[in-house]
């Protein structure tokens, strides 16, 4: 399966893929993009992504989850350029009943925050931009983006994975 889309995700086509008679709960996550963040009004944003490493933790993830809760999991994110409102991630998790669909769903996008290489950067209405990495400890802005990339221009280069982590506790 392919994670990583640069078309809309359909919620549909994912809970289509995980149902089943022996299945009696989907639990779905859909993430939005906003219109702000910390603060400051955001007008769009676009997500870039280590290709071949992404995909390859996004199906680590997927097994994880559908081992442990014995479920069926479809999830997808997004890469390119969003507007305000689009899908960015989209997961569907099936089990037999509803406290495994839900721990699966939620256990799959902590984990994808968490370890997915993954970067967004976001235009603001200011007309600033800022990079957020795969976890909001990596965010950079104005200055900081251009003493990062070398001054490269626009999508040359992302700002490189933090160490830290957080720790949902799922």
């Amino acid at each position: 399966m392919t994670f990583l889309l640069d078309r809309p995700l359909d919620l549909d086509r994912l809970v289509a893929a995980v149902s089943a008679p022996e299945r009696g709960a989907v639990a779905c996550f859909v993430g939005v993009v906003r219109d702000h963040d910390q603060g400051k009004p955001v007008r769009r944003l676009e997500y870039s992504a280590y290709g071949p490493m992404a995909e390859a933790e996004c199906g680590r993830i997927v097994a994880e989850a559908s081992a442990r809760w014995t479920a069926e999991i479809a999830l997808e994110h997004r890469v390119g350029m969003l507007e305000i409102g689009d899908a960015a991630v989209a997961i569907a998790a099936a089990a037999p009943h509803r406290d495994a669909a839900f721990a699966a769903c939620r256990y799959v996008i902590e984990q994808v925050k968490r370890r997915v290489p993954i970067w967004k950067r976001e235009y603001y209405a200011d007309g600033t931009v800022g990079w957020v990495g795969p976890n909001k400890a990596d965010r950079r802005t104005g200055e900081q983006a251009d003493r990062r990339t070398g001054g490269q221009a626009d999508g040359e280069a992302a700002p490189a994975e933090s160490g830290s982590q957080n720790d949902w506790g799922v």
